[in-house]
């Protein structure tokens, strides 16, 4: 397990890390907990985004301390995530976490899927 403290590697914005820490409050989930973002493949563009909390990372992942939240990457996804900003977005044109993926070529239309 490499432990990475640069930001420059995936970037949490604040809303981000304020609404992380608020649904870990509201649903009792534990400090320790760290929140798994990944990658797999699907959606409309090839790939799509996966994010959920696990109590501790796995063999080979990469742990990044940002805003007193871990976040856990398997090395698969780090090539798709490195430099994206995680982001939350709560006004009209929806609800729900957003990835600023630089590495992305294409996006679908509902912005949950993404394409290298």
């Amino acid at each position: 397990m490499a432990t990475e403290n640069e930001a420059s590697m995936i970037n949490l914005t604040d809303r981000a890390a304020s609404e992380i820490k608020k649904i870990k409050n509201e649903n009792k989930i534990p400090q320790e907990f760290g929140l798994r973002v990944g990658v797999k493949g699907g959606g409309c563009s090839g790939f799509s985004y996966t994010i959920g909390f696990e109590k501790e990372p796995r063999e080979g992942d990469t742990v990044i301390e940002q805003k007193e939240i871990k976040l856990f990457i398997d090395g698969k996804s780090l090539f798709y995530l490195n430099g994206i900003e995680l982001d939350y977005s709560g006004g009209l044109e929806g609800k729900g976490f957003t990835f600023n993926n630089p590495n992305a070529v294409k996006t679908c239309g509902c912005g949950n899927s993404f394409g290298v």
